[in-house]
């Protein structure tokens, strides 16, 4: 899968769930994944895995977690305005910074 497409979401961003069964959730991106267009969003898409018992986890068993979604699903929040946005990203001096496309806010 050879998809050039920059993501806008990165990790540690607050996004909320556009679509889905999760629709309206908000969280923080705990992972990214630019190759396959992909993020892991906290308390977002559980799934049940079964993982046998190792030193880390001693008892073994059946755990949740959360499982990646699609970038297209997501969108950036801004929690100045309390809304969704788009990121854009513009030239200020030296630097390119990261802006919010309705207020101009830097993200």
């Amino acid at each position: 899968m050879n998809n050039k497409k920059k993501m806008r979401i990165r990790k540690g961003d607050t996004v909320v769930v556009i679509s889905g069964s999760y629709k309206g959730v908000k969280g923080a991106v705990l992972k990214s994944f630019p190759e396959e267009q992909r993020v892991i969003v906290e308390k977002v898409n559980f799934i049940k895995r079964h993982v046998r018992p190792n030193p880390n986890n001693q008892q073994g068993g059946i755990v949740e977690k959360e499982a990646p979604i699609h970038v297209s699903n997501v969108r950036l929040f801004n929690s100045r305005t309390n809304e969704v946005t788009r990121p854009v990203w513009r030239k200020k001096g030296d630097k390119r910074v990261r802006l919010c496309r309705k207020t101009g806010d830097e993200m």
